[in-house]
């Protein structure tokens, strides 16, 4: 066998070897990251077989890229996704509310399990914001996108005011837990998991608000401001849960309070802009409908 097809073989091996090594390297992660340090022969052994699985998955990319293209054109749902805005703004809407109450019911067995008054809040906290989609996903139901746009506008102004009141409760909750003090570590799973979530889910927040602008929908416009706030308060959760299972001993509590007083000083006060500027905007907008419903 030449180098080369050697080569070729290692780097581009069969779909089968791919689909079995994934799942049995994400297993066996989890395995050596509970229960073996990270200098043992072990989890080198599996780190090594982790780098690999990542780069041949990467060398497929290419490939990935041209079936996800041909699925497009070929894929009557597919086509659709691309075509029918409202319909991929629903499907969307109805998806976060699913990963919202998932997510909300993690923090609630979370706190139970830890008995923490701080993730029953934060439960609770993403359990309005699922209540808020619910409400905005009733209305893409009934109405297309600038149907009802007196009604789309109150909407967007009344998610505004909820967000700033949740925000200034969660505010206070942040207060409370820098000035006692309450700790409480994670299994380092966990703690990776809502690191993923979280990086995930404020990357998607932050290009959906900027590619469903044009579309001139302050229902869309409110869902994404949800999605983004909701991605900012598992930012500050994220922050405090891995000071509290990677920092150790060695993190002082000063250092713990003054890095969750600044995230979550610069957290509250992002929200706040963005719900004050919804119902400023959405005031306005409405003020500006019923003036021109007046002189018409």
């Amino acid at each position: 066998m030449r180098w080369s097809a050697f080569f070729r073989a290692v780097l581009f091996p069969h779909k089968g070897v791919i689909i079995t090594l994934v799942p049995t390297v994400v297993l066996l992660l989890i395995y050596v990251l509970l229960y073996f340090p990270p200098q043992s022969p072990l989890s080198i052994t599996v780190y090594v077989l982790a780098t690999y699985t990542l780069t041949i998955c990467c060398a497929r990319v290419p490939t990935f890229v041209r079936f996800c293209r041909a699925f497009k054109q070929n894929n009557k749902w597919a086509k659709r996704w691309v075509a029918d805005t409202a319909w991929r703004m629903r499907l969307s809407l109805h998806s976060s509310l699913a990963l919202n109450i998932a997510y909300a019911a993690l923090q609630l067995g979370l706190g139970v399990y830890h008995q923490s008054f701080w993730l029953f809040c934060i439960a609770g906290y993403y359990a309005l914001l699922a209540i808020m989609r619910l409400f905005l996903t009733r209305h893409t139901r009934r109405y297309r996108a600038g149907e009802s746009m007196r009604e789309e506008l109150a909407k967007y102004r009344a998610c505004g005011v909820v967000l700033l009141l949740l925000n200034l409760a969660l505010t206070a909750m942040m207060l409370m837990m820098i000035y006692q003090n309450r700790t409480f570590r994670h299994y380092r799973i966990t703690a990776i998991a809502m690191a993923a979530y979280t990086f995930a889910a404020l990357a998607l927040a932050i290009v959906n608000i900027v590619r469903y602008r044009r579309h001139n929908s302050p229902v869309y416009a409110a869902a994404k401001a949800i999605s983004l706030a909701a991605a900012c308060v598992s930012m500050l959760t994220l922050t405090q849960t891995l000071l509290a299972t990677f920092g150790g001993e060695s993190t002082s509590d000063t250092f713990r309070r003054v890095i969750l007083a600044t995230s979550g000083g610069v957290v509250s006060a992002g929200i706040i802009l963005m719900a004050v500027a919804m119902i400023v905007q959405g005031t306005r907008q409405i003020k500006r409908i019923t003036k021109e419903n007046t002189n018409g």
